[in-house]
């Protein structure tokens, strides 16, 4: 919300300076973004008019103008700027004054022709940023009279970062009352007379989605001209809130929208047809919207229609077909209540953003559309001229928001604050921000504003009362009570113990929404059973992520656009998964993983080498070992998901029962993403790595191990963990260590076939084993082996 000073000074009178109304608004909740000062250093800077305009004799590109300053005589100013021309009022620094930036006026000679001042651009002045030509001044401004003054200056543009629960304070009516109440004060509200009735032209309203739109007025205004120029007042407040004039009928509505917080719309009524109905959009209907932008509509959007078509979009955006040009006669103005719901995603959906579906998505006053729409008729007819008719009204009283009484209670307010406050102060705290009291034994009825959508019970008014009297006025205080340290049991592997053992690993831990878009679901083959929101932020966060993986991607990525060539990120977070029919969607714990570059950072000691699958694979291996029963998992490499290389991937079975993925990310993957090389990542769930087996002691074997090896050849297709499982069931209970230590594949083998070298350590804890005791087992596992993946052994 942007908004000049003077006018919030207008509505409220506060005697305060500017750095304590700006502290003020900030410790009540409202908290202010920016600040510009405008025209506190315009002394010797009056309105001139520019009587003559002649060429430079010596330069072309240069007028010789003579300006009327007030004075008897006319004064000579040499000006270069394109909009320069007989009949502009524009300002004029005179010798000695000094501009903002320290530039300082002084006669002087241009080309040969002397030079008494210079006539001035809105950016030269710092009243706006326009800097292509001479700042225009409005017609009813005098020659002599100070700029100060006919701009109403010096002023500010301040501008506030409002949470969404305070879309009350998007009006200046608004926010008047909550300074009024901060610096004890009282609020002009804005005179909202009604007009004389002189028109006979009207339009009827049919309301067809009534809890979408329980309130809509409207009528037909004659004999405007769009063209005739607004106030100055008017043009300064809307300029210094960041809206520039277009046409008195526009600026009429934007400024009631400002002044009150009531989105207005004015359509040509000479193109509308027939009646007004107030719909929800048909099934692929489609609209053209202002400036030419065409959308197509959702059946949930909600429309204004004549008899012929579309309109305007409810609360969003004016259609093309019927907006009001130069040539406008008569205007059809509506003002309405869209509820909420009905504006919410919508314009994030379509990619659009007005400054009336900002407001109405966050709730306006349902009390206001009347009011704002008799301020908007004189205002415009003030100014524009034209004859009203009658106002239209339809309504369902029905679905229109009601407030009801909150019981406020004394002793509550003290023990929530921890403060006692009196209560004249709370009566007038509620009162001053415009609340209806009725006083009971001991506690109030209050019924709240009805634009004061986010007051709803006791507690909120009692933040009322703190906002306004002072967060810094209630002592600090820690509360009394008793601690009890709960202790992770040692049977459960925790979330530090997972970080540590990525960090000790050379991890980094990043942290990232759990709104991604539905795009980057689609692109990693990711959006089955994906949850979108009812209201998202925005189109990047229409959904909840089913994976980790694209926001450690995005964060890959975005460290190797900073010439990082060696990352190795992790998160541990939540994902979400759609559930069954209308149930709630599944929240599941999950860890994952990704890198990319070289295994250790350059140094002199040791060659480079980059990462590969055994890389990634050991840090899962490494979270596995936390459970202290790795031997329950196994890695398996068919039915693998669309994000991975078909080659260079593996699943993660936790007894059985899929529970992860990890390996090279998929290269049609990479293209979709922008990014080259091989990358590298895991996702698991954590309930199946949460149990753990605590380590049982036992005393050292006092007998001696033996170690065997076996070299064995294998098909191609026979993985590792196949023949591991079968020799560790067949050794039983005499195998203390088994060991891969060299895989070959050369020319001395077949095609297609390789070789496992393997250790296994025997050791019996009650006797010495015997060679005879040692073969038996040898054998049997290499007659499990031959039976199990027909191994053939060598040497």
């Amino acid at each position: 919300m942007k908004f000049s000073e003077n006018w919030l000074r207008s509505l409220v009178d506060v005697k305060v300076s500017r750095e304590q109304l700006l502290d003020g608004l900030t410790m009540a909740g409202l908290e202010v973004e920016s600040v510009e000062a405008l025209g506190s250093h315009l002394q010797n800077v009056l309105v001139g008019e520019i009587l003559t305009c002649e060429p430079h004799p010596n330069a072309k590109r240069l007028q010789i103008c003579q300006v009327n300053t007030g004075a008897d005589e006319a004064t000579t100013i040499v000006c270069g700027a394109p909009n320069v021309r007989v009949g502009l009022k524009a300002p004029l620094a005179l010798p000695g004054a000094v501009l903002p930036g320290g530039v300082r006026i002084e006669r002087a000679e241009l080309r040969g022709v002397a030079s008494a001042g210079m006539l001035c651009s809105a950016r030269e002045l710092q009243i706006d940023a326009d800097a292509s030509g001479l700042f225009e001044l409005p017609e009813e401004t005098r020659p002599g009279q100070s700029l100060s003054e006919a701009l109403g200056l010096p002023d500010a543009s301040i501008e506030l970062k409002l949470t969404p629960n305070r879309a009350d304070c998007f009006g200046m009516l608004g926010l008047a009352y909550d300074v009024a109440a901060l610096f004890d004060a009282g609020v002009r509200t804005p005179p909202c007379v009604e007009v004389p009735i002189q028109g006979d032209r009207h339009r009827q309203v049919k309301l067809e989605a009534g809890q979408a739109c329980p309130r809509y007025l409207g009528r037909v205004i004659e004999g405007v001209d769009p063209q005739a120029p607004i106030p100055t007042w008017m043009q300064q407040r809307l300029w210094r809130a960041g809206l520039r004039p277009v046409n008195a009928v526009v600026d009429v509505a934007n400024y009631v929208m400002l002044e009150l917080g009531q989105p207005l719309h004015a359509f040509d009524d000479d193109r509308l047809q027939g009646e007004i109905h107030v719909r929800l959009a048909k099934t692929a209907e489609s609209m053209r919207l202002l400036g030419d932008l065409d959308v197509s509509l959702d059946p949930d959007m909600l429309l204004i229609t004549d008899d012929h078509g579309p309109i305007a979009m409810a609360g969003v955006m004016g259609g093309a077909d019927s907006a009001v040009q130069a040539s406008t006669r008569s205007v059809f103005l509506e003002s309405a209540h869209f509820a909420p719901a009905s504006i919410m995603g919508v314009v994030r959906r379509l990619g659009l953003h007005s400054d009336a579906a900002h407001r109405f998505e966050r709730g306006v006053d349902p009390e206001l559309p009347s009011r704002a729409l008799q301020r908007a008729s004189g205002l415009l007819i003030a100014i524009a001229g034209g004859k009203a008719s009658a106002i239209t009204v339809a309504e369902h009283p029905q679905d229109i928001p009601s407030r009801l009484p909150i019981r406020l209670r004394s002793e509550r307010i003290a023990r929530i604050l921890g403060v006692l406050i009196a209560d004249p102060d709370i009566e007038r705290i509620l009162t001053a921000l415009d609340m209806r009291l009725a006083r009971e034994q001991g506690a109030w009825l209050v019924v709240p504003p009805s634009r004061r959508f986010d007051i709803e019970c006791e507690e909120d008014l009692i933040e009322e009362i703190a906002r306004i009297h002072g967060y810094d006025r209630i002592p600090v205080s820690l509360p009394v009570t008793s601690g009890r340290v709960v202790t992770e049991p040692e049977t459960r592997v925790s979330d530090s113990m997972f970080r540590n053992a990525l960090c000790a690993n050379d991890y980094l831990q990043a942290i990232h929404y759990a709104f991604v878009s539905s795009a980057s679901l689609e692109t990693w083959g990711l959006q089955d059973a994906s949850v979108p929101l009812a209201n998202p932020l925005s189109a990047e966060f229409a959904v909840m992520r089913t994976s980790l993986l694209p926001g450690l991607a995005a964060s890959v990525q975005a460290n190797r656009n900073r010439q990082q060539s060696r990352v190795r990120l992790f998160e541990l977070g939540r994902t979400f998964q759609r559930g069954a029919d209308a149930a709630a969607p599944t929240e599941i714990e999950s860890l994952a993983g990704m890198v990319v570059g070289t295994v250790q950072p350059e140094h002199w000691h040791q060659p480079l080498r980059s990462v590969d699958f055994y890389d990634i694979k050991g840090a899962v291996e490494t979270l596995l070992a936390l459970t202290g029963e790795p031997g329950r998992f196994r890695f398996e490499q068919d039915n693998l998901p669309p994000w991975l290389h078909p080659g260079r991937g593996a699943h993660l079975l936790a007894d059985g029962r899929p529970i992860g993925a990890l390996g090279a990310l998929h290269p049609q993957l990479l293209s979709k993403l922008g990014m080259d090389g091989e990358i590298y990542a895991f996702e698991l769930r954590l309930d199946a790595l949460r149990e753990r087996s605590l380590p049982k002691a036992r005393p050292l074997n006092r007998f001696p191990s033996v170690r065997r090896d076996l070299a064995l050849v294998v098909n191609e297709d026979v993985v590792w963990a196949d023949v591991e499982q079968i020799a560790r069931q067949a050794a039983g209970g005499l195998l203390v260590n088994l060991q891969l230590f060299d895989l070959y594949r050369g020319q001395e083998l077949p095609n297609g076939q390789k070789s496992f070298a393997i250790s296994l350590i025997l050791q019996d804890s009650s006797r010495t084993l015997t060679d005879e005791k040692v073969d038996a087992c040898i054998q049997k596992v290499m007659d499990a082996l031959l039976l199990g993946v027909q191994a053939e052994f060598r040497g």
